[in-house]
């Protein structure tokens, strides 16, 4: 198959079409095919080692080891659990670090801003929280005006609480900026609360697609949600009536 990996053909916008790759001679992908159309918000399922983050990976350009046909925007940013802050710079300079443009300072700190973090600008980054750190992170991609943004399980490491106010935060930012995103998730209702679309992962390709169409903001109390939450946690394998865990894989 031809490979075109990482080519910035599109603007704001993802085409995969028979992408595969394998390990050590196991094949963790075969035949995906993925459309991200600009400003859509798309969310990523499947159990663990099913191939979600390695397929964003390369969508990212970070893998150049797959088969197929995959395009992507010039312009786009990542978001992985761990922060990756580099603990000798200020929060400041940690966000627009790679940035090679004027105003640097200033452009972070309205990043900063926009994830509530403007008091931070200053700071290192081993005097914050986990959630403060993961906002940073977020800061650092904002900054980049990303046609593409790549959210790989970027609240895993989050308590409950600060995961909550993570996943509405970045709602909120999505709405105002509108990138095309692809989140990989394990957890059921963080797909539903902010995604267009909800795609699982199974046998190394995309198995079944959900359309979410319910109006933002979301409420995981309406029976809409309900509903569709059961059909999802079905399709990854989940007895939905299990009394505990029900909301991952």
């Amino acid at each position: 198959m031809r490979s075109d990996l990482g080519t910035d053909t599109l603007t704001g916008a993802v085409r995969v079409r028979g992408a595969g790759r394998a390990f050590d001679g196991r094949q963790v992908l075969r035949e995906v095919d993925l459309d991200i159309a600009p400003g859509e918000f798309v969310a990523l399922l499947g159990a663990s080692g099913s191939g979600k983050s390695t397929l964003l990976r390369a969508i990212g350009g970070l893998d150049r080891g797959f088969t197929g046909s995959l395009e992507a925007p010039g312009s786009k940013a990542i978001v992985f659990q761990e922060h990756r802050l580099i603990p000798w710079m200020s929060v400041w300079r940690n966000v627009v670090l790679g940035v090679r443009e004027r105003g640097l300072e200033q452009r972070a700190r309205i990043a900063l801003d926009e994830v509530g973090l403007a008091a931070k600008a200053e700071a290192w980054p081993a005097t914050l929280s986990g959630g403060e750190a993961q906002r940073v992170a977020l800061a650092r991609a904002l900054v980049r005006h990303p046609d593409l943004l790549l959210l790989d399980e970027p609240f895993g490491a989050l308590d409950a609480l600060t995961r909550l106010k993570a996943q509405a935060l970045v709602g909120r930012l999505w709405s105002r900026h509108r990138p095309a995103v692809l989140l990989v998730t394990h957890d059921v209702e963080e797909a539903l609360l902010l995604a267009d679309r909800a795609l699982v992962l199974r046998d190394g390709h995309i198995a079944e697609s959900f359309d979410i169409t319910d109006p933002r903001p979301r409420s995981v109390v309406e029976p809409e949600f309900s509903a569709l939450r059961r059909e999802l946690l079905v399709a990854l394998g989940v007895d939905p009536d299990a009394p505990t865990g029900a909301h991952h894989e």
